[in-house]
């Protein structure tokens, strides 16, 4: 199997591919680069491209639309986390694990669409890489039985596509287990797809963090205090 092909590969280990893949090209040509700074653009690298796998078709056909400019665009991103790197280490917060302030302050996170604008747009356009349940079975090796049953608790978030079908958001899934906190989202914004793209998309009540990444790593009191707050009255 090519190893870029991410369709039986989980996004947290095609992120940490791309990452070695980058240290070892940066080692190769320059060997002044010392190794934590390999190891952080690494990261950067595998973390962008995992993401890029999660964009809707459309999202990637603007992306290329913008091909020529991806340079200097990718140049202010590496001048941007240099200087927060640097008023960090001045201030003495270099290890902070919070995202950089300064790259979020001037980011106003987009207002969602409503819930009936959702219900006329299609699931590719803004959920990221759905599945059904044959392709879940097949490479994630979760029965059908578990998933209508995880279905049935709220476990996880299916997405309606025509007729009584549904499609599974891959993102929700690691290790073949949907992520902690899907099922206390859900009891909060109860629209499916109102909560899908909520959990998708920078938050306001994160400071520009997206509550599903968030819940990959565990983090579940943050993402849902924030959900309470954005749910509908």
């Amino acid at each position: 199997m090519n190893r870029f092909q991410t369709t039986a590969v989980k996004q947290d280990d095609f992120a940490e591919m791309v990452a070695e893949d980058v240290e070892r090209a940066l080692a190769h040509y320059d060997e002044a680069i010392n190794r934590p700074t390999m190891v952080s653009v690494g990261k950067i690298a595998g973390s962008i491209a995992s993401a890029v796998t999660l964009l809707s078709p459309k999202h990637q056909r603007a992306i290329n639309a913008i091909h020529a400019d991806l340079p200097g665009l990718a140049s202010k991103f590496v001048r941007a986390l240099a200087a927060e790197a640097a008023r960090r280490s001045e201030a003495g917060i270099a290890g902070a694990t919070n995202p950089p302030t300064t790259l979020l302050a001037d980011v106003e996170p987009p207002s969602l669409p409503k819930s009936d604008d959702l219900e006329s747009m299609l699931i590719e356009d803004w959920a990221g890489r759905v599945a059904g349940s044959t392709y879940l079975e097949e490479n994630l090796r979760i029965a059908r039985s578990t998933l209508h049953r995880w279905q049935r608790r709220g476990d996880v978030i299916a997405l309606r596509k025509g007729g009584r079908k549904h499609v599974f958001p891959l993102a929700q899934f690691v290790d073949g287990r949907p992520v902690a906190g899907i099922r206390d989202v859900l009891s909060l914004i109860s629209n499916p797809r109102l909560a899908w793209l909520w959990l998708t998309r920078p938050s306001a009540q994160l400071d520009g963090r997206v509550p599903i990444d968030l819940l990959r790593h565990d983090q579940v009191d943050e993402v849902v205090e924030a959900a309470r707050v954005f749910a509908p009255a």
